[in-house]
């Protein structure tokens, strides 16, 4: 018998009844992972930011008001929230496109997990209405091979008994973890 490999290993947990994997992956950790794993590991971990803070709220608000006559919430294993416009694609709202990879890779992530988990075969659209800008997102083999890689990335870093290195970024100024890395 083969063993199975890491990606395959997380698809059997997610897919079988009773069955979870050891790290579930959420699109907040797929977005972390490509921001900054040392942020993604300190969440991971429970060391979690203060969701009140005006950036956070700011996006919030932009979420939960734009398109909002045109697509529905879904809740997935209380992990995944998913929004589905009324043409059956879903969407990933963002404020800015300043970080583009990490909203992109959230929103391949999403597809991928309902092809792979779920037999849903989706096309997805990312949106940054302040910018009045919108993408059209597919899963193709490229995009399959990114998030794949991303998902064998993630298991590394949550696995770690500590933090990546630090590795000062343009955006670490910004970051809610700032007082952590920098203590």
């Amino acid at each position: 018998m083969t063993e199975l490999s890491t990606v395959d290993r997380y698809i059997r947990d997610e897919r079988e009844p009773g069955r979870e994997p050891e790290t579930r992956i959420t699109g907040l950790m797929i977005q972390y992972y490509h921001v900054c794993q040392r942020e993604l590991w300190f969440m991971a971990h429970g060391i979690d930011i203060d969701r009140e803070t005006t950036n956070i709220q700011r996006g919030t608000h932009v979420d939960e008001t734009s398109y909002q006559d045109s697509r529905q919430s879904f809740m997935i294993d209380n992990r995944i929230q998913l929004d589905v416009l009324e043409s059956g694609d879903i969407m990933e709202v963002k404020v800015s496109s300043t970080l583009e990879k990490p909203a992109r890779m959230q929103l391949v992530f999403y597809l991928w997990f309902l092809d792979n988990i779920y037999d849903v075969d989706k096309d997805g659209v990312l949106a940054y209405p302040t910018e009045r800008k919108r993408e059209t997102i597919q899963l193709d083999a490229a995009n399959i091979e990114a998030v794949e890689n991303t998902i064998r990335g993630i298991l590394d870093v949550v696995n770690r008994d500590a933090p990546p290195e630090l590795d000062k970024k343009p955006y670490c100024d910004s970051c809610l973890y700032q007082d952590i890395c920098w203590m």
